[in-house]
């Protein structure tokens, strides 16, 4: 399984009134951990569309346990559990800064072509996350 820790911090832009995380900003904490998951194993989006590959969101969905508010620190643990196929599925896991579990969630992908069709995932990108399933 491969997985990587994405730490933030909420800011004031993330909030609503009552200072509590705007929930479509999980949304948002969801990508930038995705792209920094990538990044950790040297194979970020640029790569990827560079190869041909696309990669949008087909589904995505959020649990909320518990509000974020302004300035916590809290960290997307992110996870890839499968090798992909088709499709890509990402877990998300966001906690506060002593560890308490704010939001679950996952994001899954398609992988397409240049010609906007569904396609199997780069062979690279399978050679380098095989390591990670063993």
């Amino acid at each position: 399984m491969l997985e990587y820790t994405y730490k933030t911090r909420v800011y004031y832009r993330d909030v609503d009134q009552m200072g509590i995380v705007y929930y479509s900003r999980y949304l948002e904490y969801f990508e930038a951990a995705r792209t920094e998951l990538l990044r950790s194993i040297d194979f970020d989006i640029t790569k990827i569309e560079k190869m041909g590959y696309y990669l949008p969101v087909i589904a995505c969905h959020c649990d909320f346990q518990k509000p974020a508010t302004f300035n916590d620190e809290i960290s997307v643990i992110t996870k890839i559990t499968n090798l992909p196929r088709a499709t890509l599925k990402i877990l998300y896991e966001i906690c506060d800064s002593t560890d308490q579990l704010l939001v679950v969630g996952y994001t899954n992908h398609a992988f397409v072509n240049s010609a906007n069709k569904t396609s199997k995932p780069p062979k690279k990108l399978i050679e380098k996350l095989r390591g990670y399933y063993v």
